[in-house]
C-alpha cells in the first residue's frame, strides 16, 4: 500500500514539474510567434546571438543534453555532443521552421524520458569534463535545472522580441 502511494506521488511530482517546464517551453515558442525568418536571425544584443540560435541552443544544449545524455545515458547522443558554442550557430540554409520543429520534437522526447522515471531516478551519465563532480543527482534535479534555464532564456527572448518589434509576452499595467 505504501509503495503504491509513493509511486502515485512520484508520478504526480514528475507531472507537476513537466507542466512547469512545458509552460516555459510554450513561452519560448510563443514570444517568437509571428516573427519572420529574417527577424528570427537578427541579433539585437551586443553579444550577437539571435532568437533562432537561442532556440537551437535550447534544443541541443538543454533538452537533448540534459535528458537524452545525462538522464538517459544515450551513448550516441553523448558521442555527438558539441564541444563549444556550435549549437548557437544556425546555418543560413536551415529553415527557421526546422529549428522550431526540432525544439518541439526534443521536448517531446525529454517528456517521454521524464515520464518513464521517478523524481529520485539517478542520472545515467555526468559530464565531469564540463562540470567537475556532479552537482545534480536525480531526474528531479535535472527537471528543476531545465525549468530554470528555459525560463532564463525565455526572458532573454522577451527582451530580444521587444527590441525587434516592441511585442511583449507579459504586460502588467
Amino acid at each position: 500500500m505504501t509503495d503504491s502511494n509513493s509511486e502515485t506521488s512520484a508520478h504526480g511530482e514528475i507531472r507537476a514539474l513537466l507542466k512547469a517546464l512545458d509552460a516555459q517551453r510554450r513561452h519560448v515558442l510563443g514570444i517568437l510567434d509571428g516573427l519572420d525568418a529574417q527577424a528570427l536571425r537578427r541579433p539585437v544584443l551586443p553579444s550577437g546571438w539571435h532568437c533562432l540560435g537561442l532556440v537551437q541552443h535550447l534544443t541541443l544544449d538543454v533538452e537533448r543534453f540534459w535528458f537524452r545524455a545525462v538522464v538517459a545515458g544515450d551513448e550516441d547522443v553523448i558521442r555527438s555532443l558539441p564541444s563549444g558554442d556550435e549549437a548557437w550557430i544556425v546555418p543560413p540554409l536551415v529553415p527557421a521552421a526546422d529549428v522550431l520543429d526540432a525544439y518541439r520534437r526534443e521536448a517531446e522526447i525529454a517528456n517521454d524520458i521524464s515520464a518513464a522515471g521517478a523524481p529520485e531516478t539517478a542520472l545515467a551519465w555526468w559530464p565531469r569534463d564540463l562540470f567537475g563532480e556532479p552537482h545534480l543527482h536525480t531526474l528531479r534535479d535535472v527537471l528543476l535545472h531545465v525549468i530554470t534555464e528555459t525560463a532564463w532564456h525565455a526572458g532573454h527572448l522577451d527582451a530580444a522580441r521587444e527590441l525587434i518589434d516592441g511585442r511583449r509576452w507579459l504586460v502588467l499595467t
